[in-house]
C-alpha cells in the first residue's frame, strides 16, 4: 500500500493539496447558499403563541397589508353587483341566415315553403335581440349586464339579461310565433335549431380590467403604516393579529423588494468568511489530531463530502421557500453515525458541529435548530458505542429521536414563559427523521464500496468461521487455524488496552496466514513428525516460507477481502527475514557473502497501529511454543526480547504506535501467555516428576530441531 503524498516535494503536495480542500469546499457551499435571507424559515410564527426568534425591528417603511381573507372579503363584497361585459359577433347572425336561404328550399321542405321569409324575419329579430349561451346564462348572478357597443372606444351600455335570449328561448320565440301555429308539428321536425346560434361573448379581459380598476378604488390594501425603526415583535413576546400582520408585511415588502445590492454584496462576504473560518477550523483539526487521513485520499473524500452534502440539500429546501419543520426531516444525524463507524468518536463529533454550523446559514442562524441538531449528533455518538447487530441501528435511532424532540421541548420552555401545548406536527417529524437515521445501514454497505471502509458489520461477518475462507482454513491447515485464532484473541485484548481497533486487528489476525493453506505441512503448527524442510536447502526452504504471504495475497483477491485486511497479510511480518533459515544458512556459509533478500519477506512494515499489535502479538505467540520452560521469567524474557527486536530494528517507525502502547501490548502478552500456559509460582523444593520432564525435554528437543518459521 502506497502513500498519497510521497515524492521529494511532498511537503509542499500536501500543503497545495490541504489548500485546495479548503477553497473548493467553500466555493462550493457559498455557491449554493441562499443569496438572501430566507424570510420563510427566519419569521416562522403561529399566531397566538410567543415569538422565538429575536427581537425585530423595521429596516425600512412599509405598509401594514391585509390578511388574504380579508382582503378576498372585502373584494367580493365590492364585486358583489359588478357588471360583466359583453360583445356582440355580428357574422354569426350573417353566417346563420345565409345557410337558412341556401338550405330552406321547398324541394326539402314542402309546404312550409311558404313560410321562408316569415321565419327568416323571425330570426333576424332573435339576433337582434341577441342570443347567448344557456350555461353561460346561468353563471350570471346579477340582473344587468354591459354590452359593447363600440369595439375600438370600449363604450358600452347596460342591458337587463331578461331581455337576451338564450338558445333554447329563440328557438321557442320562433316556433311559438302565432302566424305559424298552424305549422307546429312542421317547425319542430324541421331542425331549426341549427341555425341558432349564441352571438353575444363574455368579454374576459376587459371585464378583468374593470374588476381591477373597480377593486383599486374601493378596497384598500393596507391597514396602517411601520415606520423604520420601529419595533415589530420581541423575544417571548405573544405573536398577536397585529404583529403576525406586520410580520407578514414585512416579508411581503422584503420578497418584492428584495435585498439591495450593498445587503447583497455584505451577506455573501459574511458567509464566504464564515464558511472558510469553519472549513479552515476543520482542516486544522485533521492536520494537528488525524494527520494519517491525508495518506488515506478516501478518507478525506468522504469526511469533507459529508460536510458538503448536507449544507446543499438544506439550501435547495430554502430556495424553494420550505419552513423550519422540512429541514427537521433531514436525518443530519446520519454524518456522525458513519464517521463514527468508519473512522473514530472524535471525528465524528467535530464534523457533525462543523456541518450543522454551515446548515445554519442557510436558516438564517435558528438558535433552536442548532442546539436541536448538535444534541442529535452527541446523541448518536454515543448511542452507537457497537454496530454488531442491527438491533444497535434501531436503539439509536430511537434515542435520537427522544433527545431531539426532548431538547425541542425544552427550547420551547426556555423561549416562553409559561408550559405551552404540545404541537403533534413537529414531534411527528422528529420521529420520522428517527425512522430515516435507520438508511444509515444502506449507507453503510454504499461507502464501503465507494470509499473503500470496512464496516463493523462487515469485519463480524469476516470473522464467522463456519464459512467461506476461514472454513476452509480450518479443514486444511487446523493448525495455523489455531494459531491465527489465538494471535487474533491476544491482539483483540492488546487493541482495547490501548484504544485502537480490536475488532479489526482480530479480523486481520484471522486471515493474516491464509497463504499457508497452499503448503500447509511447511509449516510447524500443521507438521506431524515429518518436516519436509529436511530436504530442501535453506533457500529453498526461505522461499516456501515466503511466499505464503504472497499466496495470502493472491487468495484475499480472490476471495474479495477488504483492503484493511489485505494490508494485514501483507504487514505481518513486514520486511524481516525468515531467520531460523537465514541465521542456518549464514552459519553454513560463514565465508560467503549473503544476498540476504533471498531471506527477506516483501513487506511492508506495519503502518497502522493494529497492524503492529498483530506483528507483535504472531511473533511473540509462534516463538512461545519453543520455551523450554513457561515460568514467569522465561515469558517475560521472550516477550521482551522480541518485541524489543522489532523496534531496534525499526519495523514501527512508520506506524503511529507509542512506547507506552508498546509497554502495555508487552504487558498483555505476558499476562496472557502465563495464562495459557498455567504458569505457577516454583515453591522450594518443589519438583517435576522425571517421567514428565523426561517427556517434556523430548518434546522440546524436537521443537528446536523443527524450529519456529
Amino acid at each position: 500500500m502506497g502513500y498519497f503524498f510521497d515524492s521529494e516535494d511532498s511537503p509542499i503536495r500536501n500543503a497545495l493539496t490541504k489548500i485546495a480542500l479548503v477553497i473548493i469546499s467553500t466555493v462550493i457551499l457559498v455557491w449554493v447558499l441562499p443569496k438572501k435571507q430566507n424570510t420563510t424559515i427566519e419569521f416562522d410564527y403561529k399566531e397566538g403563541t410567543p415569538w422565538k426568534g429575536g427581537t425585530v425591528i423595521a429596516k425600512f417603511n412599509f405598509h401594514i397589508y391585509k390578511s388574504d381573507s380579508l382582503y378576498n372579503i372585502e373584494k367580493q363584497q365590492v364585486l358583489k353587483y359588478f357588471q360583466p361585459y359583453y360583445q356582440v359577433d355580428k357574422t354569426v347572425a350573417q353566417k346563420a341566415l345565409e345557410e337558412f336561404d341556401l338550405a330552406f328550399t321547398e324541394e326539402a321542405y314542402g309546404d312550409l315553403y311558404r313560410y321562408k321569409n316569415k321565419i327568416a324575419n323571425l330570426l333576424t329579430q332573435a339576433y337582434e335581440k341577441l342570443i347567448i349561451n344557456d350555461e353561460e346564462r346561468s353563471k350570471l348572478t346579477v340582473d344587468t349586464i354591459q354590452i359593447i357597443d363600440n369595439e375600438e372606444a370600449k363604450t358600452s351600455s347596460p342591458t337587463n339579461i331578461t331581455n337576451i335570449f338564450t338558445t333554447l328561448q329563440a328557438y321557442e320565440f320562433i316556433i311559438e310565433n302565432e302566424e305559424l301555429a298552424s305549422q307546429h308539428d312542421l317547425l319542430s321536425s324541421s331542425n331549426l335549431n341549427k341555425y341558432i346560434r349564441p352571438n353575444l361573448f363574455y368579454d374576459n379581459v376587459w371585464s378583468e380590467a374593470r374588476k381591477e380598476d373597480i377593486v383599486k378604488q374601493s378596497v384598500a390594501v393596507s391597514i396602517g403604516e411601520v415606520k423604520e425603526g420601529e419595533k415589530i415583535v420581541d423575544t417571548g413576546e405573544v405573536v398577536t393579529s397585529e404583529i403576525a400582520d406586520k410580520l407578514r408585511s414585512m416579508v411581503i415588502e422584503m420578497e418584492r423588494n428584495g435585498l439591495n445590492r450593498q445587503e447583497t454584496q455584505n451577506l455573501q462576504i459574511g458567509q464566504a468568511l464564515v464558511v472558510l473560518i469553519l472549513i479552515i477550523l476543520f482542516t486544522c483539526y485533521l492536520i494537528l489530531f488525524r494527520n494519517n487521513y491525508f495518506s488515506k485520499p478516501r478518507h478525506i473524500l468522504m469526511l469533507y463530502a459529508m460536510i458538503l452534502v448536507y449544507p446543499i440539500i438544506v439550501s435547495i429546501l430554502v430556495r424553494h421557500q420550505h419552513t423550519l419543520n422540512s429541514v427537521y426531516l433531514l436525518p443530519f444525524a446520519i454524518v456522525p453515525l458513519l464517521t463514527r463507524v468508519f473512522l473514530d468518536t472524535r471525528t465524528a463529533f467535530i464534523t457533525h458541529v462543523i456541518m450543522i454550523l454551515i446548515c445554519s446559514l442557510a436558516v438564517s442562524y435558528r438558535f433552536e435548530f442548532i442546539i436541536v441538531e448538535i444534541t442529535g449528533g452527541l446523541a448518536a455518538i454515543y448511542a452507537l458505542s457497537d454496530l454488531s447487530k442491527r438491533a444497535h441501528l434501531f436503539s439509536a435511532a430511537f434515542i435520537v429521536a427522544i433527545c431531539t424532540a426532548a431538547m425541542y421541548y425544552a427550547v420551547q420552555l426556555i423561549q416562553n414563559d409559561e408550559m405551552i401545548p404540545i404541537d403533534s406536527t413537529i414531534y411527528l417529524i422528529f420521529l420520522i427523521n428517527g425512522i430515516l437515521l435507520l438508511l444509515t445501514y444502506p449507507m453503510m454497505f454504499v461507502i464501503e464500496k465507494f470509499f473503500g471502509f470496512t464496516s463493523v458489520v462487515t469485519l463480524f461477518e469476516l470473522s464467522d468461521s463456519s464459512r467461506g475462507l476461514l472454513l476452509k482454513l480450518s479443514e486444511v491447515a487446523p493448525g495455523t487455524f489455531t494459531h491465527s485464532t489465538t494471535v487474533g484473541n491476544l491482539a483483540y485484548e492488546i487493541a482495547n488496552k490501548i484504544g485502537a481497533n480490536g475488532l479489526l486487528v482480530r479480523t486481520g489476525a484471522l486471515y493474516h496466514d491464509i497463504g499457508k493453506m497452499s503448503n500447509p505441512v511447511f509449516f510447524t503448527e500443521n507438521q506431524a513428525g515429518i518436516n519436509p524442510h529436511d530436504k530442501l536447502t535453506e533457500i529453498e526452504s526461505a522461499q516456501i516460507i515466503i511466499d505464503h504471504v504472497k499466496e495470502g495475497q493472491r487468495l484475499a483477491e480472490k476471495y474479495n477481502l477488504p483492503s484493511n485486511i489485505k494490508d494485514f497479510i501483507l504487514t505481518h511480518h513486514g520486511q524481516g527475514v525468515a531467520k531460523y533459515f537465514f541465521l542456518k544458512y549464514q552459519k553454513d556459509h560463514s565465508n560467503e557473502e549473503i544476498d540476504k533478500s533471498l531471506f527477506s519477506y516483501p513487506g511492508p512494515n506495519p503502518f497502522t497501529r493494529e497492524q503492529a499489535i498483530l506483528m507483535m502479538t504472531d511473533s511473540v505467540e509462534a516463538a512461545s511454543h519453543s520455551l523450554k520452560e513457561y515460568s514467569d521469567e522465561a515469558i517475560r524474557t521472550l516477550v521482551n526480547r522480541i518485541i524489543d527486536t522489532q523496534v531496534n530494528e525499526g519495523y514501527f517507525t512508520e506506524c503511529p504506535i507509542t512506547f507506552l502502547d508498546i509497554a502495555t501490548a508487552k504487558q498483555v502478552l505476558i499476562d496472557r501467555l502465563k495464562s495459557i500456559y498455567h504458569t505457577r509460582i516454583q515453591y522450594p523444593g518443589q519438583e517435576q516428576p522425571k517421567e514428565n520432564e523426561g517427556k517434556e525435554s523430548r518434546l522440546k528437543r524436537k521443537k528446536k530441531r523443527r524450529g519456529r518459521f
